[in-house]
């Protein structure tokens, strides 16, 4: 968890909103995970450190998602989302992920440039 390492940040991406079949991680789960993660680490005990969670994603949809790191200029095709991707990194384009993804460029009007195709090679 970084107690040891002198790690007191960790940010997570994972978004909550219109997951289709995954379980997703709510406010309340990310909350107790930091509290549990404060009461396992020699430092959160010693109170030397508190780890903070920070979850800026949490509430914003994939498309919402996606529209944010295109303002800020993120390379879609250097990322992937896939659960089961081939030895080679392409997306199975059929995992609930995946076809989050697709639902995501989807609405924002444009292609996913790593195209999910479903095709593995």
């Amino acid at each position: 968890m970084g107690g040891g390492a002198g790690i007191e940040r960790h940010l997570y991406r994972g978004e909550c909103a219109g997951l289709l079949g995954l379980p997703g991680l709510p406010a309340e789960f990310i909350e107790a995970f930091e509290k549990m993660a404060n009461l396992a680490t020699k430092a959160g005990v010693e109170g030397r450190q508190a780890l903070k969670i920070h979850t800026p994603l949490i509430a914003l949809t994939k498309a919402q998602i996606i529209q944010k790191g295109l303002e800020l200029g993120v390379d879609y095709a250097l990322t992937s989302s896939c659960y089961d991707p081939s030895a080679t990194g392409k997306p199975c384009g059929q995992c609930d992920s995946c076809v989050l993804r697709q639902k995501g460029f989807k609405e924002n009007g444009i292609e996913d440039p790593v195209g999910n195709t479903g095709i593995r090679d």
